[in-house]
């Protein structure tokens, strides 16, 4: 039966971790102690809920949780510190502190240690989110005990639904770039200026000009798209802007 801490304080752990080329240890005070901080668990780096889903939508509303007082976004799994700071590079998500339980103790101590051999995995944390006050835990979204790998409430929008009742998501920008592009330059300082995250494709890396005329039709960037609308470059951008 897994076990709702609600009220209680986080188990006191100290961590090891691998930052560069150096052994550090980072406790449970240095991550809780005088802050507001969100922490979600899941079962392993690399495996597929937690890299599409899980872990990009926390990293995708880092602002958002900032702007609500919370200070840190914690991501925790049973796995080596060598494993999690490659998930989180290959992940790209700078915006979330990843924490290897390595030895299960911060886990078995929130009564979310599952055996999951049956996969090869020995093992491992039940899916769930918190979030955690000076050390004090104040709210657990718990995943429901059933077969398989539930993903129902520990998700970042619960979260934040949670934190703020009222708020409401910003649309989905992305937008396709080329190195030295001064349009390109302009178009995403309209949207910084409007505090409006986004993703950039830039075409030589992440894509070929293959890709955006596929899509649009065109080559010339930036090729912009706000909640699956396409508004083309950055003349087109500043014109959806002037017309709301």
């Amino acid at each position: 039966m897994l076990q709702n801490k609600e009220g209680q304080r986080v188990p006191s752990v100290t961590f090891p971790v691998r930052s560069g080329d150096a052994w550090e240890k980072v406790s449970t005070d240095d991550l809780f102690k005088g802050k507001t901080v969100v922490v979600f668990s899941l079962p392993g780096a690399f495996t597929p809920t937690c890299s599409s889903t899980h872990l990009p939508r926390y990293n995708e509303l880092a602002g958002a949780f900032k702007e609500r007082g919370v200070d840190e976004i914690v991501c925790v799994s049973v796995n080596d510190t060598f494993v999690m700071n490659e998930w989180k590079s290959q992940q790209e998500a700078d915006n979330i502190t990843v924490i290897p339980d390595g030895n299960c103790e911060f886990t078995e101590g929130m009564g979310m240690l599952v055996d999951k051999a049956d996969l090869g995995f020995g093992k491992r944390s039940w899916r769930y989110s918190m979030l955690v006050k000076d050390g004090v835990i104040e709210k657990m979204f718990i995943e429901p005990e059933k077969e398989g790998d539930p993903f129902e409430v520990s998700d970042a929008d619960t979260m934040i639904h949670y934190i703020d009742k009222d708020y409401q998501d910003k649309p989905s920008i992305v937008m396709f770039t080329k190195p030295g592009c001064g349009y390109c330059a302009k178009a995403k300082a309209l949207l910084k200026e409007k505090d409006l995250p986004f993703e950039e494709v830039v075409l030589g890396k992440d894509a070929s000009t293959v890709a955006i005329r596929a899509i649009t039709g065109k080559t010339s960037t930036p090729q912009i798209f706000i909640g699956g609308e396409y508004i083309g470059g950055s003349d087109e951008l500043a014109a959806h802007f002037a017309g709301k």
